[in-house]
């Protein structure tokens, strides 16, 4: 009984880390598609120059 017990703990982490990794990898594509929207849609200066499209 032990051991099936353990199996089954052993499959439940592994899926819920691999649904984590899976979701973790879209939010990584999510933002440096964001990312690289902000970085060619900048905004222009008075002078003509880009500016920077981040605060910091």
């Amino acid at each position: 009984m032990v051991p099936l017990l353990l199996v089954l703990l052993l499959a439940l982490l592994l899926f819920g880390a691999g649904f984590t990794l899976k979701a973790l990898w879209w939010i990584a594509v999510i933002v440096l598609v964001v990312w690289l929207l902000g970085f060619f849609v900048r905004p222009t200066t008075a002078g003509g120059r880009r500016g920077r499209w981040y605060r910091w």
